[in-house]
């Protein structure tokens, strides 16, 4: 979800996940996310839901009704990959209606509005505070953007984007806009990200009282420095171009405002389809690319031709099935040393997974334990550079060095987790006195979030909240220069359609399709259930048993919804064995008609299409049939190439169903 994060990082500087004061939310604006299925602190969404919807508003943007769309005062199923169109027109209806926060945002010298539809503004008139570029942003994006342009692009009637946008105004500050992945992980998603987003700053609820934060932060301590144990043959080629194609012309992957920082994965299998000799030797732990990649069917061909793989997992899946080793891996929560860091509700939490029973089987922690046995046997082979560095390592309490792999690994977890418990640091948060102390304890908790923390200071160039992102600007021509060339024709070769200075504002691009609507009539979606846990629960009885808690879906089973205005003309039914394809490739499935999609559009739930992954993910694990389908044989390999990330959603995919 990288692409998510390059809104408030183009405009604020913050290239991370957000956090929401939902205790003080007036309005909450769920969009493209379902945060009472799938976030980070689900029972902290629930918790606090019933409380917004009692002081004030929720408003959910998805073509699919999620239960959060289904418990919100407006759902807006709006056409999938017109998020940013929508933005623009409540972006535009804010302004013009004269709901901007004057605090944050600023206001015109004489007072008077003078944000009209389709005029022009002169850029002196206006004084900004904590902002930079808004009325750039108003010339060269909004003023044309109205309600009306909005609704032929988005499908949502007028009168509901006027409606939601006086809701929005009317709780100002106190509005959050919790955007997700379903917005930005398109192939121009970055540009939806930064829309989406900056509606945060046109009402001025950056971190203010029921707004957006950034995530709460914990103190994690680095691990020793590897400089000394770096020869100079690592040195030469840990430099070299990586095999994912980030920094290329035509995919800057800018995370973080520098270009090729971002991580290209699945465009991995495209250059070892390119080059099989690629990569030698390939060791991979809590990944399936086979089947979580979208394009799926490169992984299979590319890992088929891989030389030498080792597979390191808790228990074997599709990926597994191309390995030369498999190394069991420990089960995190109870069998190895792991520190957690993670965020929700204005703190940051720092969480240790420690061994609580002893291993029935020989795994071993893939992070620690195998990295330090692999460095042993290079050792004896003459190459102890490796082993030395991990040997360096020091208990923070006992000044200790390891000996042997569990020794290596209890002492990582203290040296990164040293900070809460060492007693060197006064902790504005919790006190823990000691390494067993937090071992028994099991969690710190930062102090609560300081509202209005970082304004005046947000880590943009301007140091202030960028409509016209100055940040942006400097990473293009970064870019471009690297490349001897323009920011134009990079923004070209990467598939954005603006050109000039609307690249550097938060603007509307049109949604691209992979197949035509004529061969391809309805927009695929793909979204996750709220029993996965980051993908992996499909071999549990309970996933399947509980399978109709995802709205619209049915237990023990895989389906494909359709609006029965769909179903009655295509000739289908609920219960229908289906044939869908786009493409890519093509999967078997059910249909299920359904009035919580809207009518031109295919949802399907990810999870389901297992072949390999155990007896109750499989139809049947011992001839390798799934139950259903996988998703990701018939999402396109496509990818939002400013970010670098994997395109899911935005309505990319363009899919047939066929009765078979």
């Amino acid at each position: 979800a990288e692409a998510e994060k390059m809104g408030p990082g183009y405009t604020q500087g913050f290239f991370g996940y957000r956090d929401y004061d939902l205790a003080k939310t007036k309005c909450l604006v769920v969009w493209g996310t379902d945060p009472l299925s799938s976030n980070r602190q689900v029972p902290n969404a629930i918790g606090k839901f019933s409380g917004i919807l009692d002081r004030g508003t929720v408003i959910a943007v998805d073509p699919r009704l999620s239960p959060s769309g289904a418990k919100a005062n407006e759902w807006l199923p709006i056409k999938p990959g017109e998020d940013g169109a929508l933005a623009a027109a409540l972006a535009h209806v804010i302004m013009t209606e004269g709901m901007w926060s004057r605090e944050f945002v600023g206001d015109f010298k004489d007072g008077k509005n003078l944000f009209k539809p389709g005029a022009t503004v002169d850029e002196a008139a206006f004084v900004e505070k904590q902002t930079h570029g808004v009325v750039k942003w108003w010339n060269l994006e909004l003023k044309d953007k109205t309600p009306a342009w909005a609704a032929k692009k988005t499908l949502i009637p007028e009168d509901q984007i006027l409606r939601v946008a006086r809701t929005m105004g009317k709780a100002g500050a106190a509005t959050a806009v919790w955007m997700g992945p379903g917005v930005a992980m398109t192939p121009r998603g970055t540009y939806a990200s930064m829309a989406v987003y900056a509606l945060n700053g046109v009402l001025g609820s950056i971190e203010t009282e029921g707004g957006v934060f950034q995530s709460s932060g914990v103190p994690v301590e680095k691990f020793p420095k590897a400089d000394p144990f770096i020869d100079e043959m690592a040195k030469h080629h840990g430099h070299g171009k990586k095999i994912d194609g980030r920094g290329a012309k035509d995919m800057p992957a800018m995370m973080g405002g520098k270009p090729g920082s971002g991580v290209v994965t699945n465009n991995v299998a495209n250059a070892l389809l390119k080059d099989p000799d690629a990569i030698k030797v390939f060791l991979s732990t809590w990944s399936n690319f086979v089947f979580s990649a979208t394009g799926a069917q490169r992984w299979e061909k590319a890992m088929a031709r891989m030389p030498f793989f080792v597979h390191m997992v808790t228990n074997a899946s599709e990926m597994t099935q191309f390995a030369d080793i498999v190394l069991p891996a420990t089960f995190a929560p109870a069998e190895k040393f792991s520190v957690i860091t993670n965020m929700a509700n204005l703190h940051g939490h720092m969480s240790i997974q420690q061994p609580v029973a002893k291993k029935l089987w020989d795994s071993k922690a893939e992070e620690t334990e195998v990295m330090w046995l692999l460095a042993g046997k290079l050792k004896a082979r003459g190459f102890a550079n490796l082993y030395d560095y991990y040997a360096s390592f020091e208990d923070p309490e006992t000044k200790k060095k390891p000996t042997n792999a569990e020794e290596f690994a209890e002492i990582a977890a203290r040296i990164s987790s040293q900070k809460v418990w060492n007693g060197k640091e006064k902790m504005k948060g919790d006190q823990i006195a000691g390494w067993q102390e937090f071992r028994t304890k099991g969690i710190y908790n930062s102090e609560t979030y300081a509202y209005k923390k970082n304004w005046g200071k947000f880590k943009t160039e301007t140091k202030k909240f960028e409509f016209y992102s100055v940040t942006l600007k400097k990473a293009f021509d970064e870019h471009a220069r690297k490349h001897n060339t323009t920011v134009d024709d990079i923004l070209r070769s990467s598939g954005y359609e603006a050109q000039g200075e609307l690249a550097f504002l938060p603007h509307y691009e049109s949604p691209k399709r992979h197949g035509g609507e004529k061969e391809y009539p309805l927009t695929f979606i793909d979204y996750k259930s709220r029993l996965n846990r980051e993908g992996r629960s499909q071999n549990t009885p309970w996933f399947q048993e509980f399978k109709k808690v995802d709205v619209g879906d049915e237990s023990w089973d895989d389906v494909i919804k359709i609006n029965p205005i769909d179903g009655k003309n295509l000739g289908l039914k609920t219960g229908d064995s289906v044939k869908v394809s786009s493409t890519t490739g093509s999967i078997v499935t059910k249909v299920k008609l359904w009035e919580g999609v809207r009518p031109g559009t295919a949802a399907k739930c990810y999870g389901q299409g297992h072949w390999a992954y155990g007896k109750v993910a499989a139809r049947d694990y011992a001839k390798a049939q799934p139950r259903g389908g996988n998703n990701n044989e018939i999402l396109v390999d496509d990818y939002d190439r400013l970010s670098g990330s994997t395109a899911r959603n935005g309505g990319f995919t363009g899919v047939k169903i066929e009765k078979i």
